[in-house]
């Protein structure tokens, strides 16, 4: 298991830095698009929808990493004046409720993303981009997460990491 957990982790990190290289792309085609609009005074066709599915792939992509580094927005008032074992049922109740979340948002995305396989779902711009490619993000995003809230789930119950990140030492 703990080979696992290695592998979801490193592949959670790369999951980062991709996305972090989306959106370094998507502002150097920002760049471009407004040169070539305002400069040249000539048309762009596929800047927008790239950048949109860049951003939007970045947010998915990018979600495992954020999870791995505990970069979401949280409050953790709660956990912060229980006792050490209610912060472990919380911590514990909140993992399995994200987690189930995200094997749900995991279900449906994938199957969003097979429709547009089987369906040979194209975007309606002058692009006409494979819808299937951008939505691929969806469920890729999703399926990391999940794994790395398994990751989570197992150093929690196993006791490898305290609920919250919270340790007796941070509370003096």
């Amino acid at each position: 298991m703990n080979k696992f957990a290695y592998g979801v982790r490193l592949i959670s990190q790369l999951c980062g830095y991709f996305a972090a290289a989306l959106i370094a792309v998507a502002v150097v085609i920002v760049c471009q698009m407004v040169f070539v609009r305002y400069v040249l005074n000539e048309n762009t066709i596929w800047q927008t929808d790239f950048v949109t599915y860049s951003l939007v792939a970045a947010t998915f992509v990018g979600s495992p990493f954020v999870l791995l580094t505990r970069g979401h927005v949280n409050v953790d008032v709660l956990p912060q004046y229980l006792g050490k074992r209610p912060r472990f049922w919380l911590a514990l109740a909140a993992t399995l409720m994200a987690m189930a979340f995200s094997i749900v948002m995991f279900v449906l995305a994938w199957n969003y993303w097979l429709e547009a396989w089987h369906q040979h779902w194209l975007s309606n711009t002058m692009w006409r981009v494979r819808l299937w490619i951008p939505y691929a993000s969806l469920p890729f995003g999703m399926g990391i997460l999940t794994l790395q809230y398994a990751v989570d789930l197992y150093n929690l119950v196993t006791g490898r990491e305290p609920p919250f990140g919270i340790t007796v030492e941070r509370l003096s």
